[in-house]
């Protein structure tokens, strides 16, 4: 028997259904290590990233959203701040922690679904997400902006990289759902970007991000958005 539609939860619950059950393929996709993904052969962190800190992105409290194998979230941590790295594939998480120890940075790592994470309000000096943004439903991106604000600290900073429109079809989200399918990830226009974003954000810098050649220590591929925003 279908489940009553009686809170805005049952209706988000009913859209996710209609697409794919996203954990079982991510752990799938996180089983081998060995696999030719660009952020899998990459051990550094992503090169605006690298930039953001060079250019003054002081440490404080940070949380990485869709965190993977832990890439950035060492970065960060190597480099004085106090870090919360969540991702809800198990394997990605113990991945990460694995480097995490070897590199003898302290994390707190955790396996839980952003969207049911729990945290105290307005604590984080920077929030990142590499990779996640693309791979969100549209019915889910209201509560992403509205859970994003809420842990961020007044006038704290977000970093996002996400496809732009040579890394995804630029599919419409009325689309999504007459196909089924977010089609592998949604490339996003600079002009939807900061439609979505521009009410409660001011973009520091939108660019594309710079193609890295590996091996290197850093990480970057032309086909990515690269994004700082400050919290309005």
């Amino acid at each position: 028997m279908d489940k009553a539609i009686l809170h805005i939860d049952d209706l988000l619950e009913m859209l996710d259904g209609l697409l794919r059950e996203p954990t079982a393929f991510w752990e799938k996709f996180y089983e081998d290590r060995d696999k030719e993904v660009p952020f899998f052969i990459a051990k550094g962190p992503d090169e605006n990233l690298y930039e953001y800190v060079q250019n003054g992105l002081r440490p404080g409290k940070i949380l990485e959203i869709g965190c993977g194998p832990g890439r950035n979230a060492i970065f960060l941590a190597k480099n004085g701040a106090q870090v919360d790295a969540i991702d809800f594939s198990e394997k990605a998480i113990k991945w990460a922690a694995e480097r995490a120890k070897e590199a003898q940075a302290d994390i707190n790592f955790k396996c839980v679904s952003f969207f049911d994470f729990h945290f105290e309000p307005h604590t984080y000096d920077f929030i990142y997400d590499s990779g996640m943004f693309h791979h969100l439903p549209p019915h889910r991106r209201l509560t992403y902006l509205e859970i994003i604000k809420a842990a961020l600290k007044p006038g704290g900073k977000f970093g996002l990289v996400c496809f732009n429109t040579d890394g995804a079809l630029p599919t419409t989200d009325w689309e999504v759902y007459r196909s089924g399918s977010l089609k592998g990830g949604i490339g996003y226009t600079e002009e939807r970007l900061k439609a979505i974003f521009h009410n409660d954000f001011h973009f520091m810098e939108i660019r594309k991000m710079k193609k890295i050649q590996q091996p290197s220590n850093l990480f970057g591929e032309d086909f990515l958005w690269a994004c700082l925003m400050r919290l309005k």
